[in-house]
């Protein structure tokens, strides 16, 4: 309905009942409707926000549903916070479940948000209009279209995204160095050193063991250091945290092992395979082709994510179950391990807890709460100090600063002979579409609306600087640096300011945005190279555990754990989510089966003899992210994969 005149809701339930009366309403059920209306127009509209009002009311008797979408003719003045007029009303009753319906009032406020939506939608002339412009909005989002954020918006011009991400920032420039000089972020600095050193040292020893002793951990403390300061100083987006990733070190590997079945030098090899990826990443980031990374929503976002979650927890358990199972360790080393390990997971959870506790000052459990995961670290390695008769396996970092392999630091990419320089374009390839990917899911994952930022992002300058930083680190014989989704994670988590609603649920209200904390973590990661001998007092158990935190802390917020948590849930107690009021129950529960499918066949190929073409499957979510519109009921799949979680009010409307 179009230019209802009405000064009030209760006006606007006349009308529109008015209007249904020739309809397919019965005088009883008419009434029914026209009573439970005015109840809920009584007691105020379910969500009142971005220029509509919604009430959504039960019929006590049986009949058909009532849906009813009315344009104002003058706009309710209705409280929704932020000073906005209510031009819209979606009145919806029923007397059954109301699924689609709901989620069709739910998407059409979603789509509201948009400014140039909500203009067409007040300027539509016929009612036949308002549906189309709906429907196309709707077929734009599920297409990847609509909401584009200004960083991901192609500009058409070379290096357009780089000088755009440059003067978007600019402005925050200065204040991203001061704003991060509070306690939480100290906190974050303590809980994000070791967050960095840990994967360092560990992926160190991993790549060691891969590449016959050719880069070990001194490469990666350093290439971690100089890559996160620089990145810190230089970024776009710099809560992300660069660092060696799982797939890259793999991918490191494989091409040794390339290097010894054609008998090619590795290091010149690798510089030749770095200098060809940089400057494919380069050409990617000039073109503004991280605007396609669009294309990445919330479903291959959270599985993505699930994975690298998936693989910390992974690492923690199986180097746990080792010490039980080496013959060389005693029962006294395996328990006091298991001891240590479980130990800091267990006081950094609870630490983090701490916020939601009656108990002490709000500051003080806010200063518990930030500082968890370092009270943990540094309580467990106490322990392993005071129960020192016990020999267990500390942090296996060297004793002096030298590259692993008897060689110099800077690399002599002409070594290599001539037909490595062409044949290193292959791996390239391969490598660009890893990084690009591991960048931008990562970055993406940052810059979730969950997590309130609001100094803008920089993709096409944050993969330019990573291009840089991988030719850096190729000439210099060091690992290659790249976004890390945990770190990243935890990062924006230790900086958050978290609410918790009356359903004990998390809901992050403003995050600490600022440069100081990533430079400040990876100088100190730079400077442990000057306390080796301090470092070996942290035994490896207690890494573990911090592995273990990471990997279940960074699963908070991850849609596809919340899904998956149901087939175990009595149906009594699921969550009050917005996709589980909104859409049936068999369609949540088929979207995290092909989730779950997906992840398996990435997590089976990533360690398998093929895992070189890792990035290949990471990109090919895209294409089945797009099937699904052809089994899925639109509303219900843009539901599921909405970027955005509801709003309170929003939740409200739903029930």
């Amino acid at each position: 309905m179009l230019d209802l005149d009405a000064p009030d809701l209760s006006a606007v339930v006349d009308g529109s009942l008015h209007e249904l009366a020739s309809g397919d309403l019965s005088d009883e059920y008419a009434d029914a409707t026209r009573h439970a209306m005015h109840a809920a127009a009584d007691r105020g509209p379910g969500r009142v926000a971005d220029g509509i009002a919604v009430l959504h009311c039960h019929v006590p008797i049986d009949g058909p549903v009532v849906s009813v979408l009315a344009r104002l003719k003058e706009p309710l003045e209705l409280d929704d916070g932020e000073g906005h007029h209510t031009q819209f009303v979606w009145l919806l009753s029923s007397h059954h479940k109301t699924h689609p319906h709901v989620a069709h009032a739910s998407e059409f406020t979603h789509l509201l948000r948009d400014e140039d939506f909500r203009n067409r939608a007040i300027s539509a002339v016929e009612p036949a209009l308002l549906g189309e412009l709906y429907a196309k909005g709707l077929n734009e989002q599920l297409h990847f279209e609509a909401h584009i954020p200004p960083e991901l918006r192609r500009t058409g011009r070379l290096f357009g995204g780089i000088i755009d991400d440059i003067q978007r920032k600019a402005p925050h420039y200065v204040s991203d160095f001061t704003d991060g000089l509070t306690t939480k972020g100290i906190a974050s600095v303590f809980f994000m050193f070791f967050a960095c050193l840990a994967p360092a040292v560990a992926f160190g020893g991993l790549l060691s063991a891969m590449t016959n002793n050719s880069i070990g951990a001194v490469e990666m403390i350093v290439a971690t250091a100089l890559c996160g300061v620089t990145y810190a100083l230089f970024s776009g987006q710099p809560l992300t945290i660069l660092g060696s990733t799982g797939p890259v070190i793999i991918f490191m590997g494989i091409l040794y092992r390339l290097c010894e079945s054609y008998g090619a030098p590795y290091f010149p090899t690798l510089a030749w395979v770095g200098i060809w990826t940089s400057v494919f990443l380069l050409i990617l980031a000039a073109v503004d082709a991280c605007s396609w990374i669009r294309y990445f929503t919330r479903f291959t976002d959270d599985t993505f994510a699930a994975l690298i979650s998936l693989i910390f927890i992974y690492e923690a358990i199986k180097d746990l179950v080792h010490v039980f199972t080496d013959e060389h360790a005693t029962h006294d080393i395996a328990l006091l391990s298991l001891i240590l390990a479980l130990g800091t997971y267990l006081v950094a959870t609870q630490l983090s807890l701490f916020r939601r506790s009656p108990y002490l000052r709000s500051w003080v459990r806010e200063f518990l709460a930030d500082f968890g995961p370092a009270i943990a670290i540094t309580a467990m390695t106490l322990v392993a100090v005071a129960l020192h008769e016990v020999q267990i396996e500390t942090i296996a970092v060297p004793d002096t600063f030298a590259p692993t392999a008897d060689r110099a630091w800077l690399v002599n990419p002409m070594e290599a002979p001539t037909w490595i320089i062409g044949a290193s374009t292959i791996p390239a390839v391969l490598v660009s579409i890893l990084l690009y990917l591991d960048q931008n899911i990562t970055v993406r994952l940052v810059n979730s609306p969950d997590n309130k930022l609001k100094k803008g992002a920089g993709y096409n300058l944050d993969l330019a600087l990573v291009a840089v930083l991988v030719l850096v680190c190729s000439l210099f014989g060091l690992p290659w640096m790249v976004a890390a989704t945990v770190r990243s994670l935890n990062h924006v988590r230790s900086l958050a300011t978290i609410d918790v609603d009356e359903d004990g649920q998390d809901h992050v209200t403003e995050v600490l945005e600022n440069r100081s904390t990533a430079l400040f973590v990876h100088i100190a990661v730079g400077c442990s190279l000057l306390l080796l001998p301090l470092l070996q007092a942290v035994p490896m158990s207690v890494l573990f555990g911090l592995f273990l935190y990471m990997g279940v802390a960074s699963m908070g917020g991850n849609q596809f754990f919340e899904r998956a948590r149901l087939w175990l849930m009595d149906p009594e107690h699921y969550p009050p989510t917005h996709y589980l009021r909104a859409v049936p129950l068999r369609t949540v529960h088929a979207f995290t089966v092909i989730q779950a499918v997906c992840l398996a066949i990435l997590w089976t190929v990533k360690t398998s003899s093929v895992g070189i073409l890792f990035p290949l499957f990471i990109a090919l979510l895209v294409p089945v992210r797009m099937l699904l519109e052809r089994f899925f009921d639109a509303t219900h799949l843009a539901l599921l994969d909405s970027e955005e979680e509801p709003s309170e009010e929003e939740m409200q409307m739903l029930d």
